[in-house]
């Protein structure tokens, strides 16, 4: 008897395709998974798509699997209905459809070409015309992601030019280069004291940037192994560069060549690195009616006075000598230090402290490494040195104290020190005693003002961020805060505070600009003031009054301690750099199985908007996240057309108080008592020993095995505002994905998506910007007047840091420290890079 009679179903029917088989198990497992926390999402209350979808592929699955052709119609079904959903939910939102469409085009391209495989076979000419469909479908779809998207055009025109008007701070004369630096000099942080970073410089223009070349290029010999990230800015004066390394050591440079001139190495310890191996920037000063001195003249006078060996790496100069400092350069150091050098040679300034050095750590008591560190450059204002420190955060309640120190710029002796606890007392606490600890602390850069003597503090928050059960009156007062200081008497003259009783880490990261704003009594000497919640305010630097629209809105209560929150918090309503609240249909991946885990996460996350309170019983989301809206690279002012230039981060963090008991379990110890530096983030797995709780941050909201950010694309953008109105001019998507990708893996893909970003720019008056920062490691030059970018330069690590203008014997040059960055997974390095015209093309 045979084996099949006529009878029989399975004669004639073709054996099932090796590959159908695979595709149908493929359907079955992500039905099962998109169905199973499809459900689980709609039990929260979240979309019924997934479980819809996964229903539908689990049963195309299974009908294929038997090899049948309706498993390619009930697929056809889930292909329709995704489309239908995702017009639905995310209409013409690129970025939206990715997640959503990509996969289902993908799979549907290979069932297409499978579909004359089937036991009622699907005629080949149609099945190459679906699958030809469909990879059109996805090859457009893919093709699109390198047209950039999210760029906006503000209602307005770009402003004409009002140079006539003015709206650079108006400046007495002064003595220093700092205060009123010659055109082709960059003298500051922000190329002056009123921190614009403008330039006045006009040989490069938007019609001959793409001509710029790699001009000299200088390496630091300084790179951390772990923690790396310089976010250095080169000063320049005459023909000298002036810059510190990741571990502090000062360097000049030639402004020609880039040669090296001078080194000092004050010696940090890997030890004294706190959350990043960062030396923003250094301080140059001249003591008034003091003679400079040639710095081959000094070399002379060095040798004939036969002084004590000189530290390494510098040259020998007559000890003693005041007029060998008369021009001295000042830095902060990673380990709690203020040095001062000459500026021709490199010599610690013998007049100046302890032999050129000034120990802040002085009245602090207990200090471990890594404790204070002074990551920016001090403000010099009317012969005074005003420093801050950043205290490394998340360890204790009771770490050291954020006092506010001064220093005469000539002497190193200590003026007086503002401890917000112990306003009566203005120089070092009695024998015995220590200045307050766990104060609010200002990390970031302060701006001065010689005219009004008063310096601008950006304040932090008090130690231990997301608890704030145990501040005092003080610390609540003047927490993120600016605070201007009369630096004659070391006592604040006003404050004006953008974030009550903060428990989300909102500390002021970004350097204030000193602008003349216009009103309608006529131009006031006024601060622009940007928050890392993304609200900028313009204020009488005078008095502290706001000069724009502000109001209070009520905000989400709760938390572990809702005795605490504040009921209300101000509001800008001049301009914001912040979008609106997240929403499920904003949670993003490359597939929808990671999007279905954001979502998942998003539903059963506290949020109700931004400040919503720090919760223990699950994760509460914070958006934007502590790295801004505005971060320490600060804005750009172009006095010249009245326009502000900001780059700002658009991404949430994804945080849990951990209860003090789980804390213990897990092993968290404040950093000096742990066995080994993890090189964690910042607030990923903080102690914050002395409080009921720890934190812990996931920075950006990842998902934990394929490191995607769970919120939509961009992630980072950059934008143009007028400055008299705060009405948008332009805004657009920052940095690319060539640094980005799944699982951690750089895609080299020049595909503008928007990324996380750290450092600021630089404008000029022929009408450029300059800019690094995003993690795509590439220097960009964009067009002021549209936003669009019109050159860039691949970078040999990452760009965190903010560039330079100067001009140089006829040459104008833009410069660029490529120190990467750890926290943002940039490759590390230690170049200067410094880009000018082609010299016959000048």
């Amino acid at each position: 008897m045979s084996a099949a009679t006529p009878s029989d179903p399975t004669v004639g029917v073709p054996a099932r395709h090796p590959l159908i088989l695979v595709l149908s198990l493929v359907l079955i497992v992500l039905g099962l998974v998109l169905g199973g926390l499809g459900a689980w999402l709609a039990q929260l209350g979240g979309s019924w798509y997934y479980v819809l979808a996964g229903a539908g592929l689990l049963l195309s699955g299974v009908l294929l699997f038997g090899n049948r052709r309706s498993g390619a119609a009930v697929y056809l079904l889930v292909f329709a209905g995704t489309l239908v959903w995702t017009w639905w939910e995310s209409g013409s939102d690129y970025w939206r459809w990715v997640p959503r469409l990509g996969m289902v085009s993908a799979l549907g391209f290979v069932l297409a070409l499978l579909l004359p495989t089937l036991r009622t076979p699907v005629p080949r000419r149609v099945s190459r015309a679906l699958a030809s469909v469909l990879g059109l479908v996805f090859a457009v779809g893919f093709a699109l992601a390198f047209v950039p998207h999210g760029a906006v055009a503000g209602a307005q025109p770009f402003p004409e030019d009002v140079a006539g008007a003015g709206l650079a701070p108006t400046r007495d004369a002064s003595p220093q280069p700092s205060d009123q630096p010659a055109p082709g000099d960059w003298a500051a942080w922000g190329r002056s004291n009123a921190a614009t970073r403008y330039s006045p410089l006009q040989q490069i223009t938007p019609a001959n940037v793409g001509e710029l070349e790699l001009a000299w290029q200088f390496r630091t010999g300084d790179l951390p192994k772990k923690r790396w990230g310089a976010e250095t800015t080169p000063l320049k004066v005459g023909d000298t560069l002036y810059l510190c390394t990741a571990r502090n050591q000062l360097v000049a440079l030639d402004a020609a060549t880039g040669k090296e001139r001078w080194r000092f190495n004050p010696k940090v310890r890997d030890a004294a690195i706190p959350y990043t191996a960062a030396c923003r920037g250094v301080a140059y000063y001249e003591v008034p009616g003091v003679p400079q001195v040639d710095p081959v003249l000094a070399d002379v006078a060095a040798d004939l006075a036969l002084p004590e060996p000189p530290p390494e790496g510098t040259r020998p100069l007559a000890p003693g000598n005041r007029a060998l400092c008369a021009a001295r350069i000042i830095e902060g150091t990673l380990d709690g230090r203020l040095i001062a050098v000459d500026a021709a040679t490199g010599r610690p300034c013998p007049g100046f402290g302890n032999n050129g050095q000034v120990d802040i750590t002085l009245g602090m008591g207990e200090v471990p490494p890594g404790y204070v560190s002074i990551t920016a450059p001090p403000a010099i204002v009317r012969g005074v040195i005003v420093t801050g420190h950043q205290v490394l955060d998340g360890q204790r309640r009771d770490a050291p104290s954020g006092v506010i120190q001064a220093y005469d710029a000539e002497t190193g002796k200590l003026r007086w020190a503002w401890d917000m606890d112990a306003p009566e007392r203005s120089g070092l606490p009695p024998q015995g005693k220590t200045y307050t600890r766990g104060t609010p602390n200002m990390w970031t850069t302060a701006t001065g003002d010689e005219q009004l003597g008063l310096v601008y503090l950006p304040m932090g928050n008090a130690a231990a961020d997301y608890w704030s059960g145990s501040r005092t009156e003080n610390q609540n007062r003047y927490a993120t805060s600016l605070v201007a200081i009369d630096v004659a008497t070391g006592k604040p003259a006003w404050h004006f505070q953008a974030v009550r009783k903060d428990v989300w880490d909102y500390d002021m990261g970004s350097q204030a600009t000193l602008i003349d704003y216009p009103t309608a009594a006529g131009k006031v000497p006024a601060i622009l003031l940007p928050t890392k919640q993304g609200d900028l305010y313009v204020l009488d630097r005078r008095t502290g009054q706001l000069l724009t629209g502000a109001e209070e809105r009520a905000v989400p209560g709760g938390g572990v301690e809702p005795e605490q929150r504040a009921p209300n918090q101000l509001f800008s309503l001049y301009h914001t750099l912040r979008k609106p609240d997240l929403t499920e249909r904003d949670m993003w991946g490359i597939t929808p199985i990671d999007q279905l885990v954001c979502r998942i996460q998003f539903r059963t996350a506290s949020y109700e908007g931004i400040y919503t309170p720090p919760t223990a019983d699950r994760h509460s989301i914070e958006y934007p996240g502590y790295n801004g809206g505005s971060d320490w690279g600060g804005v750009a002012v172009d006095p010249r057309h009245g326009v502000i230039v900001a780059n700002y981060n658009d991404m949430p963090n994804y945080n849990r108080l951990v209860p003090r008991a789980e804390a213990d379990r897990l092993g968290w110890l404040p950093r000096e008592q742990v066995r080994a530096d993890r090189g964690a983030a910042e607030g990923a797995g903080d102690p914050q020993t002395g409080t009921p709780y720890a934190i812990d941050v996931n920075a950006g909201w990842r998902l934990p095995f394929t490191r995607l950010l769970c919120k939509e694309p961009p992630y980072g953008g950059i934008r143009a505002i007028d400055l008299r109105s705060g009405q948008l001019l332009w805004d657009r998507p920052f940095g690319s994905a060539r640094g980005n990708g799944p699982f951690g893996i750089r895609s080299g893909l020049p595909i503008e998506i928007g990324t996380p970003n750290n450092g600021g720019s630089a404008i000029t008056a022929s009408g450029l910007i300059f800019i690094a920062a995003a993690t795509d490691d590439l220097l960009r030059a964009i067009d002021l007047k549209t936003g669009k970018e019109l050159w860039h330069a691949k970078l040999p690590a990452g760009g965190q840091a903010n560039p330079m203008v100067y001009e140089y014997d006829g040459r104008q040059y833009v410069v660029i420290m490529a120190g990467g960055h750890h926290f943002m997974e940039t490759p590390p390095g230690d170049y200067v890079m410094a880009y000018a015209l082609p010299k016959a093309t000048r």
